[in-house]
């Protein structure tokens, strides 16, 4: 595992962190949604939880809310305990999904119905109301209803309630996945502005991977109750600590070898340098060898590149702007590649199906894992 960043080995109790969630443990009877999780959320930063369904991401996020209650372990905000404190105790913000606005209020009561309950008065709390309605581009919408507002409009009021009573942490829970496609990009470009322009810490729960690479400061990778891998959005593209993280985030290409020695590799007929690769491989070990689409050469190449190698084009997809051409060659022994050209590259290097090019695979993109299956 990459010890570079995985901070949440060893969580700190400094006064510094603004969340830290220590040793937690979910069980629901047999099953454990959740396995000895620690994590340090850094003041203002944007933490993005990263899975599959069921790996425990929205459990975890529960459990920080206060919506529900650990089997141990616990949970820090800027040094208080909060740890077993009820819901209304914490002090954070949510957004939900499904928005969860209240049908019969205005867009203005929805926005300052937590300062009405917390007492705050009159004009204290139009002045606040007013304030965010601007800041998330609503500022004409106060008297209309719910019902009368787009999916991402209502999207916007259910983030300007969850920031109007000014809490330390913001929890955002799939807060895209109900829009379409189109609004989900506009929308998480807002929702990362605000976030920057308030400073507010934020953890969001999210099974989409272009979300968290294009919004997150760091990246918290999850599957089966762990935590696989915390980085930044770059260091878990392009150093991912395990397969599921190699395999999750992104596409990529997987070959099956044996280890040579020195960061060499066997694919096939072919031998294979991996500049980046471990080099706590025995000679002969099985290993799979992980290689993103875009980490070949295909031009601008000379004898002495490593890991050159004569393809032919099986298939090209083509998808506007960036193309997928699939690749095979006899060395590779079956084995096919997935590779990204430009539609520039694709008339420039005569990219088609049926036709032989030259490509390098680069020495210092290509990552080595065990292919030993873990023990159970």
């Amino acid at each position: 595992m990459d010890m570079t960043d995985a901070t949440y080995l060893a969580p700190s109790t400094s006064a510094a962190a603004a969340l830290e969630v220590i040793g937690i443990r979910k069980d629901f009877e047999s099953f454990s949604a959740l396995r000895d999780v620690h994590l340090r959320v850094n003041p203002g930063e944007m933490l993005c939880f990263l899975g599959p369904s069921g790996c425990g991401k929205t459990t975890l996020l529960r459990i920080i809310a206060g919506l529900e209650t650990q089997s141990a372990g616990q949970i820090l905000q800027n040094g208080r305990d909060v740890s077993w404190l009820p819901a209304d105790q914490r002090d954070y913000g949510i957004v939900f999904q499904s928005y969860a606005l209240f049908p019969n209020l205005s867009i203005a009561d929805n926005v300052g119905y937590g300062l009405v309950n917390g007492k705050a008065k009159k004009a204290e709390v139009k002045a606040r109301v007013d304030e965010l309605l601007k800041l998330v581009g609503l500022p004409t919408s106060g008297a209309k209803y719910p019902s009368q507002l787009s999916g991402g409009q209502q999207q916007r009021v259910a983030l300007a309630r969850a920031l109007a009573t000014r809490p330390g942490l913001l929890l955002l829970d799939e807060p895209l996945s109900a829009l379409d496609a189109l609004e989900r990009v506009r929308l998480r470009g807002e929702i990362r502005r605000l976030q920057k322009q308030v400073g507010i810490t934020t953890i969001m729960v999210t099974h989409d991977q272009e979300e968290a690479l294009s919004m997150a400061d760091r990246i918290v990778v999850m599957n089966h109750g762990v935590i696989e891998q915390v980085g930044t959005p770059m260091d878990i593209y392009e150093r991912p600590a395990t397969p599921f993280v190699a395999d999750f985030v992104g596409k990529v290409n997987v070959l099956r070898g044996q280890a040579l020695g020195n960061r060499r590799f066997r694919v096939g007929d072919m031998e294979l340098q991996c500049d980046a690769c471990e080099s706590g491989f025995e000679v002969g070990d099985a290993v799979n060898l992980y290689l993103r689409p875009e980490d070949r050469i295909a031009e601008h190449f000379d004898a002495d590149t490593p890991n050159r190698l004569r393809v032919l084009v099986n298939k090209v997809e083509f998808l506007g702007g960036l193309c997928i051409a699939e690749v095979s060659a006899p060395a590779l022994h079956g084995q096919s590649l997935g590779l990204h050209f430009s539609l520039n590259q694709l008339h420039d290097l005569d990219v088609r199906e049926g036709h032989h090019i030259e490509i390098a695979l680069r020495a210092n993109r290509i990552r080595a894992f065990s292919d030993r299956k873990p023990a159970p």
